[in-house]
C-alpha cells in the first residue's frame, strides 16, 4: 500500500468520524433530557468503639478494645486525625497507654431519581413493535427504539406504536424512576492523653545499728556451805555414853572372873 492509499484511509477515517460526531449531537439536541431527586427522611446510626494504645509502629497501631480484643491497624493515613484535649494529633503523636475513642455515623438518606427523556417528531417509518424513525425538526432523521409499553401523544390524544402512522407529529416522554439509598459514612476519633506515672512509693530506709553487747557481770562468791540444822553434838555425846556404858560392863566381867 503506498502512501496516497493511507492518506486516502486516514481521510476516511476523518470523515466518519466527523459524521458520528455530529449524529451524536443532533441526537443530543433533539432529545431532552430532565432529571429530578426526590430525597426522604434521613435515618442516622452511631457506633462508638473505644480502645487503649498497645503499641505504634511506624504507620502501624495495635489497640486493646473495650472487650479485651486485639486490633491492628495497618498503614494508618498521615491525614488521620485524633482530638486529645483541644489538640489534632497524628498517627506518630499517639502513644501507649492513651484512651482512643472512634465515633461512627451513618446516615442513609433515600431517594428517587426521576429521569424524563422527550422526543417531538414526525413518523416517516414505523418498525412496530420494535422502532420508529422520526423527522426531528432539523429535517434530521432518527431511529428510537420503542420500549414495551411506551405510549406517544398525537394531537392530545394516547396511542402505542401500532396506532403511529407516516406523517403523524408525536411527541414521546420516557420517564425512569430509580430508587437508591445514598449513604454517608463520618467517623471522628478522640482520645486522651495516657496518665502520668505514680510518683514512686515512700519506702522506708533501714538503718542497721549495732546492739550493745552485754558484759557479764562478775559471779558472786560461792556462799559455804552451812551443815543441814539436823548436824549437832548430841550424837556424838550418846556415842560417847554407849561407849562408857559397855566399858563398865567389860569392868564388871573381869572382876567376877576373878
Amino acid at each position: 500500500m503506498d502512501s496516497k492509499t493511507r492518506w486516502t484511509g486516514v481521510k476516511l477515517v476523518l470523515v466518519v468520524s466527523a459524521m458520528c460526531a455530529i449524529v451524536s449531537l443532533r441526537m443530543n439536541a433533539q432529545v431532552k433530557t430532565e432529571t429530578s431527586t426526590e430525597r426522604g427522611q434521613a435515618t442516622q446510626e452511631v457506633t462508638v468503639e473505644r480502645g487503649e494504645v498497645v503499641l505504634v509502629s511506624g504507620n502501624d497501631l495495635v489497640v486493646k478494645m473495650e472487650d479485651g480484643t486485639i486490633r491492628h491497624f495497618p498503614n494508618v493515613p498521615e491525614s488521620a486525625r485524633v482530638e486529645v484535649d483541644g489538640k489534632s494529633l497524628g498517627i506518630h503523636d499517639l502513644k501507649p497507654g492513651m484512651k482512643l475513642q472512634r465515633a461512627i455515623t451513618v446516615t442513609s438518606t433515600p431517594e428517587v431519581v426521576t429521569t424524563v427523556k422527550s422526543v417531538k417528531g414526525k413518523v416517516w417509518h414505523v418498525n412496530a413493535p420494535y422502532s420508529v424513525i422520526l423527522t426531528l425538526d432539523d429535517n434530521s432523521t432518527q431511529e428510537f427504539k420503542v420500549p414495551k409499553g411506551q405510549k406517544f401523544m398525537i394531537d392530545g390524544q394516547e396511542t402505542d406504536v401500532f396506532g403511529l402512522r407516516k406523517g403523524m407529529v408525536v411527541t414521546a416522554t420516557k420517564i425512569v424512576e430509580s430508587p437508591q439509598v445514598v449513604i454517608d459514612k463520618e467517623q471522628k476519633v478522640t482520645g486522651k492523653m495516657a496518665p502520668p506515672p505514680a510518683p514512686p512509693a515512700d519506702v522506708p530506709i533501714l538503718i542497721a545499728k549495732a546492739a550493745p553487747v552485754a558484759i557479764p557481770a562478775p559471779a558472786a562468791p560461792a556462799p559455804a556451805e552451812e551443815l543441814p540444822k539436823t548436824g549437832s553434838f548430841l550424837p556424838l555425846i550418846g556415842l560417847l555414853g554407849i561407849l562408857f556404858i559397855l566399858a563398865s560392863f567389860g569392868l564388871k566381867v573381869v572382876r567376877l572372873s576373878f
